[in-house]
């Protein structure tokens, strides 16, 4: 908030068309402009901005809707600051304008110009992030992307296999393991799977290192009686396991490389001497994974996620973007009221969720408060965000500190 802007331009982002409304330091309107969602034309439209304000792109603060996608790209490229604004605060401010909801596109990037001159406060700046942190990212996604795919191939598989009551399913009920998979894919038919024998069952389990089951036992389960089947319906399911299974092995295949791609940038950042971008300081890498509960792809997301209160040390904004820190509502008599956050990152939120449910596993202290949540009436979801909440606080103390966590500190505490 330091800076002053002599010049505010809004931007109203679409698919196929932009609208340019440039500004003056006293809110007057000095051009409307449509561009295309062309080189071309995006390049003459920035080109109108300068040629109209007269000064340099640094003197001239651009707002918009969305932080990322080309446009964006090409305005920081250009040199101008860019500030972003959550389309539900700029519904707000649009209502300063019209009182009957009317909307459109040149009253929304007027809006976001005039918002940005008077209220920079509810914007945030966009700075360029580092190719390392937007590759991780990007694997993060895919890897959430191939863990819904298989999960939803691996439901229908399972229903497949309760068709003709399977007795897969007594060993692997969600019918979601590579051994089984590489079972149907050599054998799909159902009238084949009891004439497996004992050496090729051995075989298998050895190769998936599956020791929880022996051949023995996989014979045992595969010779016991089944309920009948109509006729045509086993043909029907070893069609369908022909297909499903292949596109379960290849999803697997890819998560685990995946997986790789995210430990090697994980280690790649670790590794840097001098990061490029925000998020991405090799020591906050190792002291995030140095946390119990931290894994690969827990650490991975939170240093994508929120790469900019992780690098400012803000311990206020990791809290509302991860969706631990709670929501209050007063108002006159009204009873206070506290709930859940739900406006934040949905695949931070996640990511941290998971950690503190780990964490309370491995971590002494973490299960004590836990369970003294629990205790005063929490219910499990909610004793988990104030855990991950813990965890939070604890973690902007250690990258202010740039010390790793120390397991025996709390009870050097209390002591």
């Amino acid at each position: 908030m330091t800076e002053s802007y002599a010049w505010y331009l809004g931007i109203d982002w679409g698919t196929a068309e932009h609208v340019l409304c440039l500004l003056d330091a006293t809110g007057q309107v000095r051009g409307t402009r449509p561009v295309a969602h062309t080189a071309e034309a995006v390049q003459a439209a920035l080109g109108w901005v300068t040629a109209t304000a007269g000064v340099e792109p640094a003197a001239i603060a651009v707002g918009i809707e969305r932080p990322d996608g080309v446009l964006v790209a090409t305005v920081l490229e250009h040199a101008f600051p860019v500030f972003a604004i959550n389309p539900k605060q700029l519904d707000r401010f649009r209502d300063r304008f019209t009182a009957a909801g009317a909307k459109d596109d040149q009253r929304d990037a007027h809006v976001v110009a005039d918002a940005l001159r008077t209220d920079r406060r509810a914007f945030h700046r966009i700075a360029p992030e580092a190719p390392a942190i937007v590759q991780l990212r990007e694997w993060c996604h895919l890897a959430e992307d191939l863990q819904g795919q298989q999960a939803r191939l691996a439901n229908r598989l399972r229903e497949q296999l309760g068709r003709v009551d399977a007795p897969w399913l007594a060993v692997s009920p969600a019918a979601d393991d590579p051994w089984l998979w590489a079972v149907l894919a050599a054998r799909p038919h159902p009238d084949h799977w009891a004439r497996l024998g004992p050496g090729r069952l051995t075989t298998l389990l050895r190769t998936h290192r599956i020791r929880r089951l022996t051949a023995a036992d996989l014979r045992a389960v595969l010779r016991q009686p089944r309920l009948a089947v109509a006729p045509g319906v086993a043909d029907a399911v070893a069609a369908a396991i022909g297909i499903l299974v292949p596109q379960l092995q290849l999803l697997h295949t890819q998560r685990r490389t995946v997986d790789r791609q995210i430990e090697r940038g994980l280690d790649a950042l670790a590794d840097e001497d001098d990061p490029p971008g925000p998020g991405g300081h090799p020591r906050d890498v190792v002291l995030l994974r140095s946390l119990p509960g931290v894994g690969r792809r827990v650490a991975a997301t939170m240093l994508t996620e929120a790469p900019g209160p992780l690098a400012a040390r803000h311990g206020a904004g990791l809290r509302a973007h991860a969706g631990t820190a709670p929501v209050t509502k007063r108002s006159g008599k009204r009873a206070r009221v506290v709930h859940m956050r739900y406006a934040c990152n949905a695949r931070l939120r996640q990511a941290v969720y998971h950690w503190a449910r780990t964490s309370i596993q491995r971590d002494p202290a973490a299960r004590a408060y836990y369970e003294a949540l629990r205790q005063r009436g929490h219910g499990h979801a909610r004793a988990l965000r104030s855990v991950a909440d813990r965890w939070l606080r604890i973690l902007i103390a250690m990258l202010r500190s740039q010390t790793p966590y120390d397991a025996t500190r709390p009870a050097r505490a209390a002591a």
